[in-house]
């Protein structure tokens, strides 16, 4: 049964987050004034980016990871949501646009970056990622194998961050999309996952053995209703937080609407002469 007592604390897994902990610190403390001199200590950006790093480490290092692994499928796509929402988000948002842009600055760099977050290879790269992870054969092996388990763990939280990045990123290098086309891009990732939704959720048969012949954690949560769970999960968890975005976007897109007449007023307004107000 579950050891609520174990907590990963692998190398490369506590190591992982330490190092990146460690080089936003010098980046942020001993090497700010070189990359954005006069700048103040971003504390907020601290409080986000740790913060990501710590339900990073909940998501996998937990008793949910042996949940997740041995027994529950729907435990298993917490660990996905905790991965690509809240932990991927914040992220992201702890990342000030100075800290990203010292290396996008470099055009190899930026040109990368700009392909890879472009909002048509940001939805294809996410989409793929989380639908091949999806079929049987590639699911079972990574709860058997723990190095293949931790690389598509790896790989969902990067995609998710590609797949943030095009409407939440603070870099100039690399910028956001405009309003018009993150509203787009939210819907068309939304269509792109259905596929994977709809196969996970009104599958007639169990998908993954693992969890077919698992001790009953919860006896009235029989398997077929454990993956109806989890792709209920899948697809009512991503439409809620995309909805949520978008209605932020819009309400930007809004606001950014009603500034602009104002300004072209003021841009068209015909200057008097001097002599002709005399």
């Amino acid at each position: 049964m579950i050891d609520w007592r174990h907590w990963h604390n692998e190398p490369y897994l506590v190591g992982g987050l330490v190092f990146l902990g460690w080089l936003w610190a010098v980046m942020a403390g001993p090497w700010r004034a070189r990359l954005a001199p006069g700048t103040p200590f971003p504390r907020g950006d601290a409080v986000r980016f740790y913060l990501g790093l710590l339900i990073f480490y909940l998501a996998v290092g937990s008793p949910l990871d042996q949940i997740g692994e041995r027994y529950l499928f729907s435990a298993h796509m917490l660990q996905h949501q905790l991965l690509v929402y809240p932990a991927a988000v914040l992220f992201l948002l702890g990342l000030p646009a100075w800290m990203t842009d010292c290396v996008l600055a470099r055009p190899t760099w930026r040109r990368l970056g700009r392909m890879t977050t472009h909002p048509v290879s940001a939805m294809v790269i996410y989409s793929v990622v989380i639908g091949v992870w999806h079929v049987p054969t590639f699911y079972d092996l990574a709860l058997r194998n723990k190095v293949v388990h931790v690389f598509e763990h790896v790989s969902f939280f990067l995609a998710a961050v590609i797949y943030w990045w095009p409407l939440l990123t603070r870099s100039k290098e690399v910028p956001k999309s405009g309003y018009g086309a993150q509203m787009l891009y939210i819907l068309a990732v939304q269509i792109a996952m259905t596929p994977v939704f709809a196969y996970v959720t009104f599958s007639t048969d169990i998908l993954y053995p693992t969890y077919e012949f698992a001790p009953r954690l919860i006896a009235s949560l029989p398997p077929a209703d454990d993956q109806l769970l989890a792709g209920a999960m899948m697809k009512i968890g991503g439409m809620l937080v995309s909805l949520v975005i978008f209605i932020i976007v819009f309400y930007r897109w809004y606001r950014a609407g009603e500034k602009e007449p104002s300004l072209a007023k003021r841009i068209a307004r015909p200057v008097v002469p001097q002599e002709s107000v005399r």
